[in-house]
């Protein structure tokens, strides 16, 4: 996708990486709307942006899609790129179906079906467009597993062979797939994260990311520097080593 000259929908932007690409796209010169559930937060964020729409979704229920995805095509008619941002991530012990299925199952719900139900609910639309956009966020993580959150490692791998599969579906269509997978960033992912000596900060990993936008607008994974220890570990012959060294790091490590 171009940097600039869009109208994007992003929800689960109202913090973390989702917040921090939404503003650089608007400083960039493209039509922003940020989605999210809690209203006190978009309000804060249209007052604090001037210019960005906001939208309440809840990624978790699929009539809330469909009515806040017909409420942003009805004010955005041009909407050209979809970021379906929304992901949560959580240490689980599968020792124990008390320790992890209710969490698998939020997990599952959040981080698959709502990307899928939004997809759903844009793709007749962004074909119609001459150029559109599908930019669906995984993580280093779909290739190289963090032993303490089963779920999510699986939540991205399914995304990101997701996004292998569409890429197929809509060749010769107006719709590209792209995928962007970040490393360990500074945000509130997971309690510890945004002070994690291991972890990326926040403008340092977007600064890459629309760098590498611009520099290469048909790519179809965005990978900043630091993701490619995850990404190619297995290619390289390292799995088990990276494997160990995520676990020796990860500060949830006692969690399961």
């Amino acid at each position: 996708m171009h940097i600039s000259g869009n109208t994007l929908f992003i929800p689960g932007a109202t913090s973390g990486i989702g917040l921090a690409l939404a503003l650089r796209f608007h400083e960039k010169g493209n039509t922003v709307i940020v989605g999210g559930r809690r209203e006190e937060l978009l309000a804060q964020i249209a007052a604090e942006h001037p210019g960005i729409d906001t939208q309440r979704i809840d990624t978790l229920d699929p009539a809330s899609i469909r009515d806040a995805s017909a409420a942003v095509l009805e004010r955005h008619p041009d909407l050209n790129v979809l970021v379906p941002m929304a992901g949560i991530m959580r240490a689980e012990n599968w020792r124990d179906p008390a320790g992890f299925l209710e969490s698998a199952e939020d997990v599952i719900a959040t981080n698959v079906l709502g990307p899928i139900r939004l997809i759903a609910e844009f793709i007749e639309h962004l074909q119609r467009q001459p150029d559109a956009t599908v930019l669906t966020v995984t993580s280093g993580l779909a290739f190289t597993p963090l032993r303490v959150t089963p779920s999510y490692n699986a939540s991205k791998a399914a995304i990101h062979m997701l996004t292998e599969s569409l890429r197929l579906q809509l060749r010769g269509t107006s719709v590209r797939l792209q995928e962007l997978a970040p490393p360990a960033v500074q945000t509130d992912l997971m309690p510890g994260h945004r002070e994690s000596s291991h972890a990326m900060p926040l403008d340092e990993f977007i600064d890459e990311v629309m760098a590498l936008l611009e520099a290469d607008p048909e790519a179809r994974e965005i990978l900043v520097e630091r993701v490619k220890f995850l990404r190619y570990s297995e290619v390289r012959g390292e799995f088990d080593q990276v494997v160990a060294a995520l676990d020796a790091a990860d500060p949830h490590g006692g969690a399961a």
